[in-house]
């Protein structure tokens, strides 16, 4: 079985949608990330986090497993975010962030994880994303995240950086900022030429569509009509789609990256039904297996 390296955010957010309102609850693209990928296989972590940090937080995601050892404590405030969510869930309204101790954070790849055989490059600066690649070894896929702010910050910084990766997990919106087309469509296809080999794009509700040797695969998203929070659904189907690529004995071959974002689809449903990480930490084997059955049905 393949080990997954994931470098990105461990943090703090504070999130008010229509169904109510949560104070720092346990949240970052790190903690989903692991939490859905380990379903699968090992995972690794490295991030940091300030001395204001719950031990009782690291101990949970340690206990599904997860290899915390490259998560730095440092002293000061772990990141923290503030957002909202009201007419359109598919867009959080950011209302505050504070890098706190991330401002400086550089990242160190213990020596133990430099072997690590998919990299996940979380939602980061791609100068922190291309730091990372210099210090692992040769990884069978490295796949990435970013968002619009770093499009529009330091894009020159992220076309070097999307040279050296296999994956390129956005959503639609940051799609079209990256390439400047409307059409998703012709977006994947101008995304393929900046490097990456496969392209899934993100289309919360709507589903996602992956783009892999010159095939497209549209899905729908899992019905949920129960919507509580949307946060960490983007890095919980990177979760479950790079740990599906991790467990599997086969080929990395069009039916597998399938299964791939069909788990990563299926684990973001259960995550948006619950503020923070509540419903995607009491997600059972029957019940995963439950609601793929179940989108069989939706699919069919």
């Amino acid at each position: 079985m393949n080990s997954i390296l994931v470098v990105g955010s461990v943090a703090y957010d504070t999130i008010s949608t229509p169904s109510g309102h949560r104070d720092r609850v346990l949240g970052g693209s790190a903690n989903y990330f692991s939490v859905a990928a380990s379903r699968f296989a090992p995972v690794r972590v490295v991030g940091v986090v300030g001395d204001d940090y719950n031990p009782e937080h690291l101990q949970l995601i340690e206990s599904r497993g997860v290899d915390m050892r490259g998560l730095q404590q440092v002293p000061g405030k772990t990141f923290a975010w503030s957002g909202k969510y009201e007419n359109d869930m598919n867009e959080a309204v950011t209302l505050a962030t504070h890098l706190n101790v991330f401002e400086n954070f550089h990242p160190a790849i213990p020596v133990e994880y430099r072997d690590s055989d998919i990299v996940f490059l979380a939602n980061i600066d791609p100068v922190l994303q291309m730091q990372v690649l210099e210090q692992v070894k040769k990884p069978k896929l490295v796949a990435a995240d970013t968002m619009n702010y770093w499009i529009h910050s330091k894009k020159a910084d992220l076309l070097r950086m999307l040279e050296r990766i296999d994956v390129l997990l956005i959503n639609e919106g940051e799609l079209q900022q990256l390439t400047g087309c409307w059409n998703t469509i012709q977006g994947v296809r101008e995304v393929l030429k900046m490097g990456p080999k496969c392209a899934v794009i993100k289309r919360g509700e709507y589903g996602f569509v992956m783009y892999h040797d010159e095939k497209y695969l549209i899905l729908p998203a899992f019905p949920i009509a129960d919507v509580v929070d949307p946060t960490g659904a983007g890095d919980t189907f990177a979760g479950g789609f790079l740990g599906t690529l991790a467990q599997s004995n086969q080929p990395w071959n069009r039916d597998v990256f399938r299964a791939a974002c069909v788990n990563g689809c299926l684990l973001a449903s259960f995550t948006v039904q619950d503020f923070g990480l509540d419903r995607l930490l009491k997600v059972s084997p029957d019940q995963l297996q439950e609601r793929l059955l179940a989108y069989g049905r939706v699919i069919s």
